[in-house]
């Protein structure tokens, strides 16, 4: 048993080794600093974004995990409950059938779509709500990321080692692109929330290490780090670095975003697409860009 600050007491049950391991790994994260507190929203129906919200969503996730099955014993990963929780507090409209779907979240005729990865699948979510509801689709990125190898057989798991990736919002370029056809209807929006988090990984790749091929066990959130909103087509413009000079390649963009050459490769053709940039002749191999006017 032990209190938190806002005098909450949190009662411990017996459990698993990978049960305990992340219980203690979360309420250690209660209490550290976060860097950013979001007070606003991504629309009127949202949940404002701010610390607290994040941290009761995820100790609410983590509560529900405490218990003699161990970790990873809910029907959706870690992620995506506590993500859930945070845009939507009141289960009573998580999980709503919605024209023949099932929705993450519905409330006063807003539909939000939380996916981790492949967005491929919300193809056909997107066709039967958009031209009924506004949907907003939240897609996690990690930022900063701690890997943690699991071994299946004894349980036991390793130091945590930072991956060298930090994660931003030009990685969900490459999933836009899957559902390209639906990015200028205006009942559609984004939020790219940039969290802190561990990745749980088992030993049980290929390799000689057993690290290549290996399956994603699970992710454990830690903060917020930042969030990206784009609530219609015009603030997809905030993707172009303000002092890039024209006109450019994608070499070019890569340096002035910061990001690698392959991030910014995703990101000029949905930019063009949706009639931000426009190509404007050669140089050398490479095709030169413009912003459209």
């Amino acid at each position: 048993m032990f209190s938190l600050p806002n005098g909450v007491t949190i009662y411990t049950v017996k459990c698993t080794i990978y049960t305990e391991f992340v219980f203690c790994v979360h309420t250690a994260f209660i209490y550290r600093e976060r860097k950013h507190l979001f007070d606003h929203a991504i629309s009127d129906i949202l949940f404002d974004m701010d610390k607290n919200a994040f941290e009761s969503a995820k100790l609410k996730v983590l509560l529900k995990q405490n218990d003699p099955h161990g970790f990873g014993t809910l029907q959706e990963k870690t992620v995506h409950a506590v993500m859930k929780l945070y845009y939507e507090p009141d289960e009573d409209f998580h999980e709503v059938p919605v024209e023949g779907f099932i929705a993450d979240i519905y409330r006063d005729g807003h539909i939000i779509e939380i996916q981790n990865g492949n967005f491929g699948k919300l193809r056909p979510k997107l066709s039967a709500f958009l031209p009924l509801y506004p949907v907003t689709v939240v897609l996690p990125i990690p930022h900063f990321k701690w890997l943690i190898w699991m071994n299946e057989e004894s349980g036991e798991l390793s130091d945590k080692h930072k991956s060298p990736v930090t994660g931003n919002a030009y990685h969900a370029f490459a999933e836009l692109y899957r559902i390209k056809t639906f990015l200028k209807d205006p009942n559609l929006s984004f939020a790219f929330p940039l969290i802190d988090m561990d990745e749980y990984r088992l030993l049980n790749g290929w390799s000689r290490n057993k690290k290549r091929g290996s399956t994603r066990y699970d992710r454990m959130p830690l903060s917020l780090y930042d969030e990206i909103r784009v609530e219609r087509t015009e603030d997809f413009m905030q993707f172009v670095p303000i002092d890039l000079q024209e006109p450019f390649t994608i070499t070019d963009f890569a340096k002035a975003a910061r990001i690698r050459r392959e991030l910014a490769a995703d990101a000029v053709p949905i930019l063009m697409y949706l009639d931000i940039l426009r190509r404007d002749g050669k140089r050398g191999r490479e095709y030169l860009y413009r912003v459209e006017e």
